[in-house]
């Protein structure tokens, strides 16, 4: 019997006895091989000629949607963080929010913009040009990030008592 320890004795099945084995021992029979007809043209399979990177086949839908999502939650972070300060300054501005409102949204368009030129940049970069596999979204997701936190220190940086509050830190060291 053997150890089933080993890692290939899982996968060996033991015969039990008085059976015939229907399995023979030799080599098997392969035939002769087939000279290669030149005439015949290459038949495309959607990954180009052998080291040829122009060509990179793309993922399909949901295997795109889970590139995406790597990466996400930090724009998501620096989302949260901009609109906590757009809350902040809408807030302590007084008055009509119609025009922070309008603002904000005017922020998350350019928000959407810059991730798409992130997107656009990196398949042109690295796809295109370095003839590598993107398997993630997060440089483009960082970007964004970067751009919506410096958006909401902006936003901070209009509010009075934030402003004091920093100064009187400042003046402590």
């Amino acid at each position: 019997m053997t150890d089933q320890r080993d890692p290939w004795a899982e996968r060996t099945v033991e015969m039990p006895p008085g059976e015939q084995n229907p399995f023979r021992r030799g080599r098997a029979q392969v035939g002769p091989a087939r000279p290669a007809d030149p005439a015949q043209p290459h038949i495309p399979t959607g990954t180009g000629w052998p080291g040829d990177t122009t060509s990179i086949p793309r993922p399909v839908f949901a295997e795109e949607l889970r590139l995406f999502r790597r990466g996400a939650g930090v724009m998501l972070i620096g989302a949260l963080f901009s609109f906590v300060c757009w809350g902040l300054w809408a807030i302590s501005d007084g008055g009509n929010l119609g025009t922070p409102v309008a603002l904000f949204v005017l922020t998350a368009l350019v928000a959407l913009g810059l991730y798409a030129l992130a997107r656009v940049v990196g398949r042109v970069v690295l796809e295109k040009q370095l003839g590598r596999v993107r398997r993630s979204a997060r440089g483009a997701h960082l970007v964004t990030a970067v751009f919506l936190a410096g958006v909401g220190i902006a936003y901070l940086r209009q509010i009075d008592w934030v402003v004091d509050a920093w100064s009187w830190f400042a003046r402590m060291f």
